[in-house]
């Protein structure tokens, strides 16, 4: 009960920054290990972009939630969105653990294909179903640069493989 309430006055001051200095809490071994595997968990890839594919999966979702039920191509055109949105997020994480770079570009090129499929969906909707807000409108745009930026990440890694088996 004690080392509870310790533990707790230690997170109260952590949290209102009141740590003298020299009194503030050393990091132990088990605490670096967690750093240094998230550290590891994020791969090729950066935790910027991997939270730039996040928001755009996030943005999916909140605009599926908000469209109309009432009609059928509506709601079959959002369940397809919300499937190739959010699929971009999560082959962008497989591709930052990827073991290879051909496992990677294999990955990222996923993600080039979902976040194309993500741009016909929101291009229907608009051109077709006469949906229109702003928040679509951006999605469109992000995943127009989603795929740019794909395309030069596959792009790049296939010339560093190449430039790879040259040197060889």
């Amino acid at each position: 009960m004690g080392e509870l309430k310790l533990r707790k006055r230690k997170s109260e001051k952590a949290e209102s920054g009141n740590w003298e200095r020299g009194n503030e809490p050393r990091t132990t071994g088990k605490r670096k290990a967690e750093i240094r595997k998230t550290e590891m968990n994020q791969g090729r890839l950066s935790a910027e972009f991997r939270d730039r594919t996040k928001m755009f999966a996030s943005s999916a979702i909140h605009l599926f939630v908000k469209l109309p039920r009432g009609r059928e191509e509506v709601r079959v055109l959002g369940k397809q969105l919300l499937r190739s949105g959010t699929s971009v997020a999560a082959q962008v994480r497989e591709a930052s653990r990827a073991r290879s770079d051909a496992e990677f570009i294999s990955k990222v090129e996923g993600a080039s294909q979902e976040a194309d499929e993500s741009q016909l969906w929101l291009e229907l909707l608009r051109d077709d179903c006469n949906i229109d807000s702003e928040a679509l409108e951006a999605l469109i745009r992000e995943a127009g640069e989603l795929l740019g930026i794909f395309v030069t990440m596959v792009n790049r890694t296939k010339e560093k493989q190449k430039g790879a088996k040259k040197q060889k």
